[in-house]
């Protein structure tokens, strides 16, 4: 036992060295998701534009991302204009309206464009919840039987599309026009 003692503060250092080696060995971008391979939560929500009530069955059918989005995000509007480009190339995009005035969404999206073939306002933040969300923007990617495939926290520009998104929609390449070079760029349009 005296033994055992003598060695217990090594023991503990080595033990806290190795937390902290798993610790630096991660990748502080990659934000896991329980919920991938699993269907999307089941939600009732009102559609933003026209307080109609929305199910998971408005998803289903077809390969869709799931835009979580805010007109207080500064991140959205960036990313906003490469959802557009998106959308005009026939890719299904879902809008989650996430802890946001109903009011000021429909006037941004008005203003901006609307990407979304359906727009669900999430005032509460009950779904985002229930999809793990972290914050505005985070983009899901759902297969056609709604189950979740994949999660990306943060803008979705043309990088992200062609290297992680578009595999999901068997599409190749990407959208070509100013506002995709400008946020691949970094500018701003």
């Amino acid at each position: 036992m005296q033994r055992v003692k003598l060695f217990l503060p090594l023991i503990v250092f080595a033990a806290l060295g190795l937390l902290l080696w798993r610790g630096l060995s991660l990748d502080p971008k990659e934000l896991p998701s329980a919920l991938i391979g699993q269907p999307l939560p089941s939600f009732q929500l009102k559609e933003l534009a026209s307080d109609t009530p929305v199910t998971n069955s408005a998803i289903l059918g077809a390969p869709a991302l799931i835009n979580v989005w805010a007109t207080w995000c500064y991140s959205c509007r960036v990313e906003h204009p490469y959802l557009l480009e998106l959308a005009q190339q026939g890719i299904s995009i879902i809008g989650l309206n996430y802890k946001d005035d109903s009011v000021k969404a429909r006037q941004w999206l008005a203003e901006l464009g609307d990407p979304y073939r359906l727009t669900l306002a999430d005032t509460d933040g009950t779904l985002g919840l229930d999809l793990g969300v972290y914050g505005a923007p985070e983009t899901y990617v759902v297969d056609a039987q709604g189950v979740v495939r994949y999660r990306h926290v943060g803008v979705v520009d043309v990088r992200v599309w062609q290297e992680q998104l578009a595999k999901f929609f068997g599409v190749q390449g990407t959208p070509t026009t100013t506002a995709s070079t400008e946020i691949a760029s970094g500018s701003q349009p």
